[in-house]
């Protein structure tokens, strides 16, 4: 019951925050260039709360997936020769106001995860991890396609690739498909093929294949074993007990299974090495020390910016090639659509995590919001543009019949999405079975 109430109060926070920044957008850029603005809406339906400032009606209503704003003659049927009205404003003004909504939710993901960055996060990899082979699932399509330690991936189905989040991503989106990789092993190059298992459920990509990233601790608990001894965050361990490590999963097993015995951990801190002896605490039957494994990435106000632009343009381009995927068929729609199910579940485990965490979740929603709204789908930020850039090529206005099909079509496709999209969040959290596809 928790779960669910901390779900529903984080997706609306989370949502709110997201379409409020959008509509915004639109509203700023329309009073830039004196349009009247009728309505600006939180929500759909009913309204619970609102106000009214001068000619603009502010309002939350009841279902909180979405808002619009209103503008005065904005509907080709009340057209009048007021020139506040929508449609008597030049279509370069008109574009600005449309593409305004998407702009708006550029800047919040900008600016939300250059703030979690300045405050700290974990990450699970750096985006400068180079694309070699670390480790090897033992049984899976790496070990197949004769994958080992220390092969550098050069080339994926013939693009060349420079980092593992470039790798990873390919796999990821891939699964069941044949890719033919390009391999260096030792300064020889060889071709091999990999095919990614289907993951069930999600349906994405795996091939059991790890990057060379050494454990680094993100995480040193209080009161824990590994903070009496001066384990650090930021610290990456190399060796136990003399042994060489790769995968944070081998130290875990080796601290697991040396319950209550001194274990000498090797560790890289800053540009040199020292050796800390721990003994894991018993709890159950297997040994402790307290330590979260990951990349704790702290960044300057400048750097900070910059990395944020990086990854925000990174998510937009990997959305773009996710729909182009979609749309070929080369990927499963249910794979990679989420819906307010799936987005509740996320906001309110982020939410559970951390403030932080919620704001980075936060950050990822408004950027794909931005890039959907940009979609060439009548109704649509984007599908408005085209129209306007039609006309404009044209140099007079579709017709009012036109406009009224055009819209009905969109309508038409923004419920259907919303349906199968539904569809794919009740498959991926009703039992298995329960439904076709679950």
């Amino acid at each position: 019951m928790w779960n669910v109430l901390s779900n529903t109060a984080a997706f609306v926070f989370a949502l709110g925050v997201i379409i409020f920044v959008h509509e915004t957008g639109h509203l700023l850029m329309a009073k830039t260039f004196g349009i009247r603005v009728l309505t600006f809406s939180l929500g759909f339906g009913k309204q619970i709360w609102g106000f009214r400032r001068g000619e603009t009606d502010y309002r939350v209503a009841i279902v909180p997936l979405g808002g619009y704003v209103r503008l005065g003659g904005e509907d080709p049927s009340e057209v009048s020769d007021d020139p506040k009205d929508f449609l008597n404003k030049p279509r370069w003004q008109r574009i600005l106001v449309y593409l305004a909504g998407p702009a708006a939710n550029v800047v919040l993901a900008v600016s939300l995860i250059a703030v979690v960055l300045m405050a700290g996060i974990e990450v699970s990899s750096l985006p400068e991890t180079e694309p070699v082979v670390g480790a090897v699932a033992e049984g899976s399509p790496g070990e197949t396609a004769g994958l080992i330690r220390g092969d550098r991936i050069l080339e994926i189905d013939g693009t060349a690739v420079d980092t593992w989040d470039e790798v990873q991503f390919t796999f990821l989106t891939s699964p069941g498909r044949t890719l033919e990789l390009q391999v260096d092993r030792g300064g020889t190059p060889f071709a091999t093929e990999i095919t990614p298992e289907k993951v069930p459920k999600y349906e994405f990509g795996d091939t059991g294949v790890f990057p060379t990233v050494l454990p680094r601790i993100a995480q040193v608990l209080p009161d824990s074993p590994a903070e009496q001894v001066g384990f650090q965050r930021g610290d990456e361990i190399i060796g136990v007990d003399g042994r060489p490590l790769v995968k944070w999963e081998d130290f875990v097993a080796y601290i697991e299974s040396h319950p209550e015995q001194p274990v000498i951990v090797e560790v890289m801190r800053g540009e040199g090495s020292l050796e800390l002896t721990v003994v894991p605490r018993l709890e159950g039957d297997k040994g402790k020390i307290g330590l979260r494994p990951g990349y704790f990435q702290r960044l300057g106000p400048i750097d900070a910016l910059k990395e944020s632009i990086r990854f925000n343009w990174e998510i937009s381009r990997q959305t773009v090639a996710v729909m182009g995927k979609i749309l070929t068929g080369s990927l499963a729609a249910k794979s990679a659509l989420s819906g307010p199910i799936e987005i509740a579940a996320l906001s309110g485990a982020a939410a559970r995590s951390s403030f932080r965490h919620l704001l980075q979740l936060m950050g990822l929603i408004s950027i794909s919001i931005a890039i959907i709204n940009l979609f060439p789908i009548p109704i649509l930020d984007g599908g408005q543009i085209l129209i306007l850039m039609i006309e404009g090529l044209r140099r007079r206005d579709l017709s009012l019949k036109a406009k009224e099909r055009i819209n009905q079509v969109g309508f038409v496709l923004i419920v259907t999405l919303m349906v199968v999209v539904l569809y794919f969040d009740l498959v991926k959290n009703v039992p298995s079975g329960f439904l076709p596809g679950s």
